[in-house]
């Protein structure tokens, strides 16, 4: 029998959904919104209503460039958590309806656990266990991967996720919203050698990135002091220094962690795996240390449905299932 998987995720800001059949993907779209740029930020309250806008016509192409019908289907896969409530509220709501109108299981999905598993959509994928850095706008952790849904984290942030740091060093620029990718491409022209900025001393395998913002913001602020076109003559360098030194503290722990653990297969999840510098800092560890690494595509680094209906298809086959009266959950 055909397991065939309608995945909608509505955690934050983008509208997503995919269709996969016998853990393949036949589908994946996604619907941004741009309403946000103006605010520098996604806007809760702004980002539900897009929701509500999109995701109709989002499942429908999902289903069309799939070429499934709806009684085709054999469940409906929803993320439950972690998010924003209002949004999680849209894809949840929408997802219940529609397996409880089709008469099939629903299988709800954490967020986090789904970026993981990404990993399992194409070749190569990783044996258990495995060491996954999972970096995102909200979360920054390592965890070690025993099996599918086994998992324990050894190390997360303290404060600000990596993700966050990113795109509010490119506030500080000036750039606009999202500006991760933004400084990832100027970076590609800087030095990063040029600035250097407070180093994050925490002990363990924990993340902190408050200091590292806060240091970053009063240069800036200093150098304006002293010539107001600092930032338009620097713009490269600044976010190559950024940059690199916010991969420099992820990779440190991450090193640390597969030291103290020994696991020398080592992943990468999470929108800010599409960073090029991070990147290119885990390959070249791995080709340094032995180590066998795995990145997604980039398409499933940034939130996307496929890797929710990764993460279901691996319910389904467990029997895991939810019940109409789930509720998504913001943590």
């Amino acid at each position: 029998m055909n397991t065939i998987i309608l995945a909608i995720e509505s955690s934050c800001d983008d509208t997503a959904a995919a269709v996969m059949k016998n853990g393949k993907v036949l589908s994946n779209i996604v619907a941004g919104q741009l309403v946000h740029e103006k605010y520098g930020g996604v806007v809760p309250e702004l980002a539900s209503r897009e929701h509500q806008k999109n995701i109709v016509e989002t499942v429908d192409l999902a289903l069309k460039q799939s070429n499934i019908n709806l009684n085709e289907l054999t469940a409906i896969a929803f993320t439950q958590s972690p998010g924003l409530i209002g949004s999680l509220m849209v894809g949840a709501s929408f997802a219940k309806s529609l397996a409880q109108s089709l008469n099939i299981p629903l299988i709800a999905v954490e967020h986090m656990q789904a970026h993981v598993l990404a990993h399992f959509i194409n070749e190569p994928k990783p044996s258990f266990p495995f060491l996954c850095l999972t970096v995102s706008g909200g979360h920054t952790q390592l965890v070690v991967m025993r099996d599918y849904f086994k998992s324990e984290i050894t190390g997360k942030t303290l404060d600000d996720a990596a993700g966050e740091a990113f795109d509010k060093a490119a506030k500080i620029l000036g750039l606009r919203y999202p500006g991760g990718p933004l400084i990832d491409k100027y970076a590609e022209n800087g030095n990063s050698k040029m600035f250097q900025f407070a180093k994050p001393n925490i002990p363990n395998l924990d993340y902190s990135f408050s200091g590292l913002k806060t240091s970053y913001l009063y240069f800036v602020r200093d150098e304006l002091k002293k010539d107001s076109n600092f930032i338009q003559n620097n713009l490269h360098d600044l976010c190559a220094s950024i940059q690199q030194s916010i991969v420099d503290h992820l990779m440190k722990k991450l090193l640390l962690a597969s030291k103290q653990t020994g696991i020398k297969q080592i992943a990468l999840a999470g929108g800010v795996s599409a960073n090029s510098g991070l990147r290119n800092a885990v390959e070249q560890s791995g080709l340094d240390l032995g180590w066998k690494t795995f990145i997604p595509a980039i398409e499933y680094c940034t939130d996307n449905a496929a890797m929710i209906a990764m993460a279901a298809h691996f319910k389904y086959l467990a029997g895991d299932f939810a019940s109409l009266d789930c509720t998504p959950s913001a943590r």
